[in-house]
């Protein structure tokens, strides 16, 4: 063992594990390292000893990690080893000696950095990648690959990601971009896991056999399910059958349907009833405290639920913690509340929460201040705090493993449907049980639910099916960035090495393999074919041309149609008249987008019989255009009769009043195609294989050769499409951008330069918005509004909120920005590019309160927001502000933009700013 290596070791009160070790080596022989790992296993080690080998060599070394709550807990970490003086801290909105030999950072504030130049990255000799699975993220994976192609090749890069069932690809692509790079694999849980069920109050063994070891992995066990538990399955399903017999009364009241929401392979909420109520969260508490298995995270995948869930076991009177225990706890919650205002606490309820606390029990999750976290967090790891209830955001990253851990359902809701986890979720969220030095083993339990398959449930634990794929695609940012740093040669050269292109160009050689033997069957079915009368292939040629001209004259008439109701759709307001197919004239109550990026557009309507219908472009046959407007209350309520009566009195009122006409939203047809189909079969009629007897048979061989062709065309102009995939759409980019003044030619304009300190999903809305003056005359709140509507995305709900902008002044800067982005959009399309989301302005008012100087008990109470999402999106809204003040330069913006951020960054919010 290398004496550096050695030495490292010494300073951990426990042997290090032979993966640790040989990374170790191969960072001090000036590999690169990739270290792929279970969660809790230690992979941090290798991270720290980079740390380690820059202090002894007097270089730089730079931490990066995807979340602030991540870096937070990491700096603090690395400062009790070397001390304040050593080591910084860059998280956006927070800075802390930033020009440390040790700097602990969000991976885009390294991105950032890369792209400015900055003289920080001077001397850096070591950069660590926590959790560089997150590439894989919608949103932000791509800032990784930027970083990894952008580094100097000086520089030796540590990424750390959880197993991944396809790491080798991920190696061999870190070692075509970064050189000399190992690969360093441990499956091996450092402390062994039971998998348990909790059926009633007993605690069932999932696998019968021998118990796990550390050294076993779930695959090298014969996973055979334990014989009591498909005993427990037999019988509930007995007990269902004799139900659906005998329902309870006569009229049969009381008989439940199975199925329903969430109920599949892992069972659901609405299945008939199984042997005994399901346990209480409650029940569960005392289970785990008997069992000695506290402490516990208890994973429910609803922010409510988790909320409720500790309401419940208090009201239970439920403790779990000594004397001592609370006063910890107690004291750990009062010093991270010190610089709140008693008003703050109030509106936060903070003493029930600090009630709960003391008794040993908690929630986590991103609706709570970033403060009552981070109580959460060090309660827990001081092992005082017996039980959080958490969302399944605490498994991504955060350092905070238990003794236990507890899956209430193996159903989640996805923003769109209730689909069963995936194992590699399973396992991310069972990697928490088991503190490595402390205990000697750890407990996953699954909590019965009704209908749950217990084989199912085994091979959930069993499998190891985690796929890295990249999310690397290039933005209007990172296009700026590009052309400013590399110019268009190089920054291409940067996109076809990026690990999305190495996956893609893996694929293009398979499908080379296929095509190669189409053409085999091409030749053998040219063969076959032959008519004495005449070409059999002419004649089939056109039938072919027939049928393409219809089927796409069809599909270019519903083409046009969706793309004009979904155009129709994005015009709305809440308030607009519209008449919808089979329900009549209808009000407007809300109008959004699809979560994912590009997503089709729906509207919310009410008609005048009260019925509520949420519709997209496929449910319509043409677009929605509004022929006036009532006024939709800021109070309104769908679940209020009288103010859904009041609603379409005034709908119906306006009808009257203007006798609007149904629109006529046909789509015409084509003359020209007509025509030419018409023309065509009077060729087809004076052919002369249309009077072979056997003309059938032919088209069956002539179909199917132009099917083998044209599946030959289609792969291989997807090989060469996909051989430069990122390219083509780099240059989509550009053309934008060249559209619209950023670039001329290979060189930034003034705004291109502008657009370059723009971080953003929408990142060129805002930018054509600063150039549009639609931020001029704004007062600092009401640009707070309006920046808003950039960051901001709704939750899923299904309770109707109508959002509004605060004043006059902030909706006709919102409507102008909105103008921007359709604008925006349809370049968008013009180039074959996806749209961007769509602005939201949901937090408008929140932010506009806000910034104008309300306490956060009336904000809270007008909005009905969580507090940590307020304060997370009050976050975001300041960093745009900061990011526009550096982007336009000096004037009345800048001034306006930084008076915005400086009245936002108050109470809360600049109590927490370095808690998350």
């Amino acid at each position: 063992m290398p004496d550096e290596v050695r030495d490292f070791a010494a300073l951990y009160p426990y042997r290090l594990d032979d993966y640790q070790i040989s990374a170790c080596r191969e960072l001090a022989a000036g590999a690169g390292v990739l270290v792929a790992a279970p969660t809790g296993a230690g992979k941090t080690v290798v991270g720290e000893f980079a740390v380690h080998l820059a202090v002894e060599t007097g270089r730089k070394c730079f931490y990066t990690t995807p979340i602030k709550a991540l870096s937070n807990q990491k700096y603090h970490d690395l400062v009790e080893r070397y001390g304040n003086e050593r080591v910084g801290l860059l998280t956006g909105d927070t800075s802390v000696n930033s020009e440390a030999q040790i700097v602990v950072m969000t991976t885009e504030v390294l991105r950032n950095m890369i792209y400015a130049s900055s003289p920080t990255l001077n001397n850096l000799g070591y950069v660590v990648m926590d959790e560089v699975h997150y590439l894989a993220d919608k949103f932000r994976g791509a800032v990784w690959e930027e970083v990894i192609l952008s580094l100097s090749e000086s520089v030796q890069i540590v990424a750390l990601s959880a197993t991944v069932s396809n790491v080798e690809d991920f190696g061999d692509w870190l070692r075509t971009v970064r050189g000399h790079y190992a690969v360093v694999v441990s499956e091996r849980r450092p402390v062994p896991l039971f998998q348990q069920v909790l059926v009633g109050r007993k605690l069932i063994d999932l696998f019968e056999g021998v118990a796990p070891t550390a050294q076993e992995l779930p695959s090298d066990r014969a996973a055979k399910v334990n014989h009591e538990l498909l005993r427990v399955s037999k019988s509930e399903a007995t007990r269902v059958r004799d139900d659906s017999r005998n329902p309870r009364g006569r009229s049969g009241r009381g008989k439940q349907g199975g199925g329903g929401r969430g109920s599949g392979q892992y069972g659901g909420a609405t299945h008939p009833r199984f042997a005994g109520r399901p346990t209480s969260r409650g029940e569960v508490a005392i289970v785990l405290d008997r069992a000695d298995l506290l402490p516990a995270i208890y994973f429910i995948f609803s922010r409510i639920g988790c909320d409720s869930a500790v309401r419940q076991v208090a009201d239970a009177g439920i403790t779990l913690t000594t004397r001592s225990e609370a006063r910890l706890l107690g004291e750990i919650a009062d010093r991270h509340t010190s610089s709140l205002k008693e008003a703050d606490l109030e509106a936060l309820e903070y003493e029930r929460f600090r009630d709960a606390l003391m008794a040993g029990v908690a929630a986590h999750h991103a609706g709570q201040l970033p403060a009552f976290k981070a109580i959460v967090e060090e309660g827990f790891t001081s092992g005082a705090l017996k039980l959080v209830f958490a969302t399944e955001t605490l498994a991504l990253g955060i350092n905070m493993p238990a003794r236990t851990v507890v899956l209430e359902k193996l159903v989640k809701y996805n923003g769109e449907a209730h689909v069963d986890i995936t194992p590699g979720e399973y396992t991310q969220l069972t990697g928490r049980a088991g503190r490595r030095g402390i205990d000697v083993e750890g407990h996953a339990v699954v909590l019965w639910q009704a209908g749950m398959d217990p084989r199912a449930v085994a091979g959930l634990a069993s499998r190891r099916t985690y796929p890295l794929r990249s999310s690397f695609a290039p933005t209007y940012n990172m296009a700026v960035n590009l052309m400013a740093t590399m110019g268009p040669v190089r920054s291409r050269e940067l996109l076809e090495q990026s690990f999305a292109q190495f996956q893609t160009d893996k694929s293009v050689v398979k499908a080379s393999r296929v095509e190669r033997g189409l053409q085999a069957d091409l030749t053998a079915a040219r063969e076959a074919i032959d008519c004495h009368l005449g070409d059999a292939m002419e004649y089939a040629l056109l039938r072919d041309e027939i049928s393409g001209l219809e089927a796409a004259s069809s599909k270019a008439r519903k083409a046009e149609a969706a793309d004009a109701v979904a155009e129709s759709i994005t015009m709305l307001m809440p308030g607009d008249i519209v008449h919808v197919p089979r329900q009549g004239w209808s009000v407007v109550l809300r109008v959004g987008q699809k979560q994912q990026r590009g997503g089709e557009p729906w509207v919310q309507t009410i008609s005048a019989d009260h019925t509520v219908l949420k519709l997209q472009p496929h449910d319509l046959r043409g677009p929605l255009v509004g022929v006036g407007r009532v006024r939709v209350p800021r109070d309104f309520s769908m679940r209020d009769r009288k103010s859904r009566r009041a609603l379409l009195t005034s709908m119906s009122d306006k009808i009257e009043q203007t006798d609007p006409e149904i629109p006529d939203t046909t789509i015409p047809t084509d003359d020209d195609v007509a025509r030419r189909i018409a023309d065509l079969r009077r060729q087809l009629k004076a052919h002369p294989v249309h009077e072979c007897p056997d003309r059938e048979q032919h088209a069956v061989e002539a179909a199917r050769i132009i099917r083998l062709e044209r599946e030959a065309r289609r792969l291989e102009a997807q090989t060469t499409g996909r051989a430069n995939s990122l390219a083509v759409q780099f240059d989509r980019v550009c053309a934008v951008l060249s559209d619209l003044g950023y670039l001329d030619g290979d060189d930034l304009t003034d705004a291109g330069r502008m657009l370059r300190r723009i971080y953003n999903e929408l990142d060129l809305v805002a930018a054509e918005c600063v150039r549009r003056d639609v931020f001029a005359d704004l007062d600092p709140a009401q640009l707070a509004a309006v920046l808003s509507t950039l960051v901001y995305e709704s939750r899923p709900s299904r309770d109707a909120v109508h959002p509004r902008m605060p004043d006059a002044t902030s909706e006709r800067a919102q409507s102008e920005l909105r103008a921007v982005w359709r604008e925006v959009g349809q370049l968008e399309r013009s180039h074959k590019r996806d749209r961007g989301r769509e602005p939201d302005i949901g937090f408008a008012e929140a932010a506009w309160r806000w910034s104008s100087g309300q306490d956060l008990a009336k904000v809270l109470a007008t909005t009905g927001m969580a507090a940590g999402d307020f304060v997370r999106w009050v976050r975001q809204v300041i960093d745009l502000a900061g990011q526009l003040a550096t982007a336009v330069g000096p004037g009345d913006l800048r001034r306006t933009c930084h008076a915005a951020a400086d009245s936002m960054r108050r109470g809360v919010v600049a109590a927490d700013m370095s808690e998350d």
